[in-house]
């Protein structure tokens, strides 16, 4: 017992010890503190101090067991003058994305009369450029992000300003679609999927990736920026058999060497314009609108089939916005399967993953996929659907004298008692595919004395037995020269299910701001 007390005495006089020598350690540095101003900036809180575990690169530890002398180290307080901090380096960081789309030009200036007369052109047209710059700062940051990733020149995130004046739902003549106008069959080859519900050409995200992956290859392959724009625009086979040709006979291969359709000879010129005009605008005294340094959107997650009017609602953004940001929804319902992800302004995006979790309305989406179980006419499909003939013409684009052919997807009304989500596989592989009717006409004609039963049902692809039914005739009745005989024969509607695909990028065609 007496000598756990002794112990316990011990213990509690080394422990008072060392409190008693902290407390002297501690009043010594406050007190050195006490005279210089406090600074945490990680630049002036000069170097680590070495301890066993954090030493210096190649520094030898201690032996073991050895000690280290402390008998010439002294304390003493530090005055203002004796603190030296290394200079602060400061970040010249871009005032808009207009400045820093400007460091980031890395292309060859093309010197052309044509990019003089398009800088007259798009300075003479200050309302073309507000449209088109204020549509643009709903995507320039993240284009440019994306460029900078992938090393490429900033002055490419201009490009759209001669595809589409920045206009995501852009349509041209020779069936381009989307910001960065990619034809369909290019689309296809770049993994951009057009089907029923959606076009991924008029996709932000999707739609710039893949415009960046051909750019990138374009130039891989010609080695030349300007090259790789024309072929962009004019198809790389076209590009690469004019180059052929002109080193055939001798000639050069520079983009203002070859012999090319006008739009392409316009194509570079018009960026090389545009870009003059970003990087000097005061001299064309054109004012270009701000947009901000910073990303005007994000990405959130959908994982239920959602009306597009509703989904603008929740986000509570018009639905104009709304779909600026999301343009592959032409239809009037987002099919989660097939679109995993919505595009919302940076601010809103919380608003929406809110009033989307708290909504308790009767249902999310008024719409879903229909598939035809055979081939049918729009109208006995409609009747099948239970709605009007002309709301499902203009909900699915279905022109005049079109059948619905079978496995076709077509977006109908959802019943109240329906809550199944459209499945991933109509989702992302419906298609709606269209065949002519077959449409008969009556036309009468005159027997001829070469003329006989079996000549006529030959000529006009009908057998003999109906050819004699329509006339009320016997097929053994003798034709009479001069004598008047009715047929019915087939014609097929005039309009085309499937339009014939290109087969390069661009053709020319006219665009609109």
């Amino acid at each position: 017992m007496e000598e756990h007390i002794l112990k316990s005495l011990t213990l509690n006089s080394s422990t008072s010890t060392l409190v008693t020598w902290a407390a002297v350690v501690l009043g010594l540095t406050l007190s050195a503190c006490s005279s210089v101003p406090l600074n945490l900036e990680p630049a002036a809180m000069g170097p680590a101090i070495n301890t066993p575990n954090s030493l210096p690169p190649g520094a030898d530890s201690p032996a073991k067991g050895s000690r280290q002398s402390t008998n010439n180290t002294t304390l003493s307080p530090l005055s203002q003058s004796n603190v030296v901090s290394p200079p602060v380096t400061h970040l010249d960081l871009p005032a808009d994305l207009w400045e820093r789309i400007r460091r980031g030009f890395a292309m060859p200036t093309l010197e052309s009369e044509l990019a003089t007369d398009r800088e007259q052109w798009y300075a003479a047209k200050p309302d073309y450029l507000t449209r088109a710059t204020e549509r643009s700062n709903k995507y320039l940051y993240y284009i440019v992000q994306e460029l900078e990733a992938r090393k490429m020149p900033t002055e490419l995130a201009l490009l759209p300003f001669v595809e589409s004046a920045f206009n995501p739902q852009a349509v041209s003549s020779a069936r381009a679609s989307g910001m960065w106008q990619f034809m369909p069959k290019t689309g296809k080859n770049f993994a951009l999927q057009q089907n029923a519900f959606r076009d991924d050409r008029r996709d932000v995200m999707a739609s710039t990736q893949a415009a960046l992956d051909y750019l990138q290859k374009l130039d891989t392959q010609f080695g030349d920026w300007h090259l790789a724009l024309a072929a962009y625009n004019w198809g790389e086979g076209n590009v690469a058999r004019a180059i052929a040709k002109n080193q055939k006979m001798g000639l050069g291969t520079g983009y203002l060497d070859l012999n090319m359709p006008m739009e392409t000879r316009m194509y570079v010129p018009k960026l090389q314009a545009i870009k003059n005009i970003v990087a000097h605008p005061e001299r064309f005294a054109v004012t270009l609108s701000h947009v901000p340094n910073h990303p005007y959107f994000q990405s959130v997650p959908l994982n239920r089939d959602i009306d597009v009017s509703l989904a603008a609602k929740l986000a509570e953004i018009p639905e104009g916005d709304f779909k600026a940001l999301n343009p592959s929804a032409s239809r009037p319902v987002l099919l989660a399967a097939g679109t995993p992800q919505i595009l919302l302004p940076w601010d809103n995006a919380e608003v929406f993953q809110k009033n989307f979790e708290s909504y308790s309305g009767p249902r999310l989406a008024s719409w879903t996929a229909w598939i035809a179980p055979t081939t049918l006419k729009v109208a006995d499909a409609a009747k099948r659907i239970g709605m009007p003939e002309s709301e499902l013409r203009a909900l699915n684009a279905i022109p005049p004298k079109m059948l619905i052919k079978a496995g076709s997807a077509l977006l109908v009304p959802r019943g109240l008692q329906k809550n199944e989500d459209v499945t991933q596989k109509v989702a992302e592989q419906g298609q709606l595919e269209l065949a002519p009717e077959i449409i008969t006409k009556r036309i009468s004609f005159k027997v001829t004395k070469k003329d006989n039963w079996a000549s006529i049902s030959k000529r006009y692809k009908v057998s003999v037995g109906q050819l004699a039914a329509l006339n009320k005739l016997s097929p053994e009745t003798k034709l009479k020269p001069g004598q008047t005989l009715s047929v019915e024969v087939t014609l097929k509607a005039m309009h085309s299910a499937t339009p014939s695909h290109q087969h390069h990028k661009h053709m020319v065609h006219s665009r609109k701001a």
